[in-house]
């Protein structure tokens, strides 16, 4: 019996624990984070289990790859002659870690007995330094949907609309479609984060099936003018390149929910699938039935995940949301996507919205939407309540890890808390779910700095930078964006550059204290100019409408550098006199 330890990344959680069940059934004692009791020290737990540890089994996937924390339990396990690589989902393994040959699980999703394991048991037994001596016979590979069932990538539908302004609706057709299949327990689903990198590439589908090892690739296009729309889909297989099944739709706009279960089905069958009874009826629950509804809240959840970060953005989605839960009262998606952007304007642009009631509203619909406890934990931080708002967080992760909104604002708490460290996976979640999102790795980039780990700021800073720069390229006037990617080239030596981009930011949004915030943390950690640091942060100190976002600043390593700083001092004491914040023992 061998001592294993199981490194891998939060959101493949499900997977670790079916490996390290799998493992432990074959007589190994496994070691994985989810046997640190309540109470433990985190990093002392992981030390010491690294450690104690034969074998170090490392589950490389395309969110572990950019996990500081599985970096660095993959390091010790190369470092010591320990380390036993697995890869799944197409992912391969991240530079520095190449030479070592991957055990592939393909694209197993944590169903069933997992692909290779008689070869993982043979490398644990090695490494340990047991008694197998002979390899396990190697295996023809199969071909993907025979290897470990049908994997399907659904690519962005392009907008054959002719307007721009439309994209917003064949991204929602796209996001549902994925959504509706991921249902399917037989169906295994590539992320919608990772389709989406796809998006305006001219694409080889073959290609796209090797490097995501899916068996089949959906693609299709959306023409939506005025009550009528045109849907084409067709679902080619990964490997031939031939068509399996192809439709045209062209129906009027309110037949859309049934055309999309039509092709959510229509792909079950193609692929001679099951559904399960519940299956079925979850494909067809779309939250309304009202297409009005539904098409005025994909123009606001476009809003939120893609638009500039300012007050008429947020001020945007509520009235958006507003008018869909007008036409559609019990539409519990388009009440908690308003709350959110309420919680926005109340905390950021000190607007009196009532974030809760909408909240409240989402809730009581649909007891199982994450979104209502992130606005009521921000409420209880504010308020001081920490261990309340914890546990609001805690809810929201369980109801859905994969949820973009929790995992950020987990981390944003912890952040807040000083907790650096603990923060660094929700971030890294957060990064990886929405490709849109550039403050989560800009932020990220801060906690790699300020726990010693250098690569991988820097890779959080390309990231960062790259979608910033996206954004900027769809938006010039985007000033959260110039304030992100203005941390980014400073952090990958292109001061000059970030000096530009300040000056643009300050000159387009001089009104935007998110963007000055970020504008000042650049300042004073990268560029070192404390004096143009509290000169851009003043106006934070004057304005600044939560007592989280004070928190926030109190906690940021970027500001160590003029921390003791008079005027520093004094405007973070102003502000907390302002909030009616208690000073701290």
């Amino acid at each position: 019996m061998a001592r294993v330890f199981l490194s891998y990344s939060r959101e493949d959680a499900a997977s670790a624990q079916k490996l390290a069940a799998a493992v432990s059934g074959a007589g190994h004692e496994v070691w994985w984070d989810r046997q640190i009791h309540g109470g433990s020290r985190f990093a002392t737990e992981i030390d010491r289990a690294l450690k104690d540890a034969e074998a170090i089994v490392v589950l490389w996937s395309e969110t572990s790859i950019r996990s500081a924390w599985v970096q660095d339990e993959a390091a010790e396990g190369r470092d010591t002659g320990r380390l036993i690589p697995l890869t799944f989902g197409g992912c391969k393994a991240p530079l520095g870690f190449r030479q070592f040959q991957s055990i592939d699980l393909g694209r197993w999703g944590g169903r069933g007995r997992p692909p290779q394991l008689d070869e993982l048991l043979w490398a644990i037994d090695k490494t340990a330094g047991g008694e197998h001596t002979a390899e396990p016979i190697a295996k023809a590979p199969l071909a993907p949907d025979l290897r470990t069932g049908a994997c399907v990538c659904v690519l962005p539908f392009v907008n054959m609309s002719g307007d721009t302004e439309q994209e917003y609706f064949s991204d929602g057709i796209t996001e549902d479609i994925t959504t509706d299949l991921s249902k399917v327990s037989a169906l295994s689903v590539v992320s919608r984060n990772t389709a989406f990198t796809y998006k305006e590439r001219a694409l080889d589908v073959k290609e796209v099936a090797r490097e995501l090892d899916a068996s089949h690739v959906l693609e299709g296009s959306v023409r939506k003018a005025g009550n009528r729309v045109r849907i084409t889909a067709q679902l080619i297989d990964g490997i031939s390149g031939n068509h399996v099944w192809a439709e045209r739709y062209d129906r009027e706009l309110t037949d859309i929910f049934e055309i999309q279960d039509e092709i959510s089905k229509s792909i079950v069958g193609a692929l001679k699938l099951k559904l399960l009874p519940n299956e079925s009826s979850a494909i067809a629950d779309r939250g309304t039935s009202n297409v009005d509804a539904y098409n005025l809240y994909l123009m606001a959840r476009q809003q939120w995940i893609g638009g500039t970060f300012s007050a008429g953005r947020s001020q945007a989605i509520v009235r958006t949301c507003r008018q869909a839960t007008l036409l559609d009262p019990d539409y519990a998606q388009a009440w908690a996507l308003m709350a959110l952007a309420q919680s926005e304007l109340r905390f950021w642009h000190g607007v009196d919205e009532d974030a809760l009631a909408s909240a409240e509203r989402a809730q009581s619909i649909k007891s199982d939407l994450p979104e209502p406890h992130c606005v009521r934990a921000h409420y209880l931080e504010d308020a001081g309540q920490s261990e309340e708002a914890s546990r609001e967080i805690e809810i929201a992760l369980k109801l859905d890890p994969n949820s973009w909104e929790a995992n950020r604002e987990a981390a944003r708490l912890k952040f807040r808390q000083g907790r650096v460290t603990e923060a660094i996976p929700f971030y890294e979640t957060a990064s990886a779910l929405m490709n849109s999102d550039h403050n989560s790795p800009s932020v990220l980039s801060c906690c790699y700095r300020s726990t010693g780990q250098t690569a991988a700021m820097e890779a959080a800073a390309r990231m960062t930078l790259e979608r910033a720069e996206s954004a900027k390229a769809k938006d010039p006037s985007n000033s959260h964006a110039l304030a992100a990617g203005v941390g980014a080239l400073a952090i990958l030596g292109e001061k000059e550059r970030a000096k530009e981009w300040i000056q643009r930011g300050l000159l387009l949004d001089p009104d935007n204290l998110s963007m000055r915030y970020n504008l000042a943390c650049t300042l004073s950690s990268e560029l070192k100019d404390s004096e143009g640091a509290l000169e851009v942060l003043e106006p934070f100190f004057d304005l600044v409408a939560s007592a989280a976002h004070i928190k926030h600043l109190e906690a940021d390593p970027d500001f160590e550098p003029i921390r003791d700083h008079l005027r520093f001092r004094q405007g973070l004491a102003k502000a907390r006199k302002r909030l009616g914040i208690e000073v701290g023992p």
